[in-house]
């Protein structure tokens, strides 16, 4: 019984394109398991978070615990 040889002509050809189009599926997949999974859910935490937002109360209770040095806290002389 003869033995049959393997294949070895465009065997690296053959490897790369398998290659290719596994990591180009992984690729879109982390793609959009990272869309869904993190960025969305990122976008609508921020945009719930500023729709309450008041950037001068913040400034406001900030400054009264004189946490800044170029405003002085309600009641402090200079």
């Amino acid at each position: 019984m003869a033995q049959v040889k393997p294949v070895m002509r465009g065997l690296l050809g053959q490897q790369i394109k398998k290659n290719l189009i596994i990591s180009g599926v992984l690729c879109i997949i982390t793609v959009a398991a990272y869309k869904f999974g993190i960025q969305d859910p990122r976008k609508k935490r921020y945009a719930e978070f500023y729709k309450t937002y008041d950037a001068e109360k913040e400034f406001e209770r900030i400054r009264n615990l004189g946490l800044l040095q170029s405003a002085r806290p309600d009641g402090e002389e200079e």
